[in-house]
């Protein structure tokens, strides 16, 4: 989804997206029922967790200076290709709950898109994207991830009254 901004060749050198530690497993992407079971059948190890109307992956115990890598990640990339789940298909923008009220931000880590200025990213999410991400959520809440302080917001979902 956000190819036309941000290069597949920086994304796939960096990868930082599909590495968690213990301070931000929280941001783990919710999988669909079918990409679950796809990487359960690649790799019958990863246990999975009920999280709304997906799933998200147990990583089980690790400790502070651990890092739990996706199994979904491969030396090729991603195994899901195009059907990754949403959180993967819009990251660095992520879909968070203010007050109530969803907002997109953007995570700081990925220095490529953090490093551009806010007004190049907005102007990217006003092309269809927010949209998007919007209208996703409303169908699958399970998405929204409660606000963390370190995501500068980029844009508040405006409701019809």
């Amino acid at each position: 989804m956000i190819k036309e901004i941000l290069d597949p060749c920086s994304c796939t050198q960096c990868r930082i997206c599909c590495v968690f530690d213990s301070s931000d497993i929280w941001e783990m992407p919710v999988f669909t029922p079918e990409t679950a079971e796809k990487i359960r059948c690649a790799k019958p190890e990863t246990n999975f967790v009920p999280h709304g109307n997906g799933f998200i992956i147990d990583p089980g115990e690790f400790g502070e200076s651990e890092l739990f890598t996706c199994p979904a990640l491969t030396e090729n990339g991603c195994m899901l290709g195009d059907g990754k789940p949403f959180d993967c298909r819009i990251w660095p923008f992520r879909i968070m709950s203010i007050g109530g009220i969803r907002a997109i931000t953007i995570a700081s880590l990925c220095s490529e898109m953090y490093s551009r200025p806010l007004s190049q990213l907005v102007e990217f999410l006003d092309k269809g994207l927010a949209e998007k991400i919007f209208r996703y959520a409303e169908e699958h809440p399970e998405i929204v991830k409660p606000y963390d302080d370190g995501y500068p917001v980029l844009k508040f979902e405006r409701k019809e009254k």
